[in-house]
């Protein structure tokens, strides 16, 4: 695998960021003295160019390393040249000791500022907002805006990160699967992503193909979240209704009743609604009834009384096999009251169609 790295590095050096030595990463990083957070994937450290300017260094896990990730990450980010997309700067490969170097985001990733705790200062509705209009157009760059057709397959708010002026920046490409821009079908060997983000077709064959619109599912999931400042699903929530938000929010809307958050003002709540309706017409469960991301940037964009309510989303397949026991009662609650049974609405079920 390493000997295939280093190929493929050699081999796309015309258009790769700077490769940096180990010994070159631990300087910018003095000695990695400061640490920024960590994950799965490995630590991230802040470090200082030598021109001055503050970056974000990803460490990679030694168990993580010379998997596809690094050269999946890469391959996308290092062809990449977005407003709303990372910058990748550079990047170290020396056997198991693998790093990403990136542009340093000052303001972290948009999830501890719409899941804030009680008492921290959320961003107002308007900023999230325009946060959104920014990711939709980072996504819909990398649709069909590159020679290639970059598909993330995780798009969460954690991979949403700010800069010093709260501007959006797609991150995490460790997922991402590149293909020409004629393939409207993609095919993948296992599903992939973050559960409850992740689009219903990447388990369920039955339901359609795996394409872009599997990026749309995930964005809807995330607007979903940025619109309601909480996560989608919550076993805590006051009412058994509101656990699975998108269902009960969708009755709200539809009944044209106020949605129950804290004091907005009137502009505040327009946007807030849009963000809602669009949200709902990204988690459609059939891939084709979800729309492009540059139709979903015009839906933003546009006026809220042009827009109409799509179907009430679904959170499993309506014609699933089941073969045990377990999986019939968990159907069987979720057909009588779907927010009731947060865990089997959080995908997948035991059945023979999951992927």
């Amino acid at each position: 695998m390493d000997k295939n790295i280093e190929e493929f590095l050699q081999a796309h050096n015309n258009f790769l960021p700077i490769r940096y030595s180990y010994s070159n990463i631990k300087k910018i990083t003095r000695n990695f003295q400061h640490k920024l957070g960590e994950g799965g994937y490995g630590y991230v450290y802040k470090g200082t160019l030598k021109s001055g300017n503050e970056v974000a260094i990803k460490i990679l896990k030694k168990s993580k390393a010379n998997s596809q990730d690094f050269i999946s990450e890469v391959a996308t980010i290092g062809r990449i040249h977005h407003i709303n997309v990372v910058q990748l700067i550079g990047f170290c490969f020396e056997g198991s000791e693998q790093a990403l170097v990136y542009d340093l985001m000052t303001n972290g990733s948009l999830d501890k500022h719409i899941f804030a705790e009680e008492g921290d200062k959320f961003l107002d509705y308007m900023k999230i907002y325009e946060i959104a209009l920014g990711v939709v157009r980072g996504i819909e760059y990398l649709h069909r805006g590159c020679d290639m057709q970059i598909l993330h397959f995780d798009i969460k708010p954690h991979n949403i990160l700010l800069d010093k002026n709260f501007i959006p920046k797609v991150s995490d490409f460790g997922l991402a699967k590149l293909y020409p821009t004629d393939h409207s079908i993609v095919s993948l060997t296992a599903a992939r992503g973050t559960l409850g983000y992740m689009a219903p077709e990447l388990f369920y064959r039955s339901i359609g193909n795996i394409s872009y619109k599997a990026d749309v599912y995930s964005f809807g999931m995330l607007l979903m979240e940025m619109a309601s400042r909480r996560k989608n699903i919550n076993a805590n929530a006051k009412h058994s209704s509101q656990i699975y938000f998108p269902l009960w929010v969708y009755d709200q809307v539809n009944e044209d009743t106020s949605v129950e958050m804290e004091e907005v003002i009137e502009e505040e709540r327009k946007v807030i609604k849009k963000m809602i309706i669009v949200a709902l017409w990204c988690i459609q469960f059939n891939p084709d009834h979800r729309p492009p991301m540059n139709k979903v940037l015009e839906m933003l964009e546009g006026d809220i009384a042009k827009l109409h309510m799509p179907p009430k989303p679904l959170i499993y397949p309506q014609n699933v096999y089941v073969d045990n026991d377990k999986s019939k009662m968990e159907l069987e609650l979720l057909s009588t009251s779907p927010s009731a049974s947060v865990i089997s609405a959080s995908f997948p079920f035991r059945d023979s169609n999951v992927v």
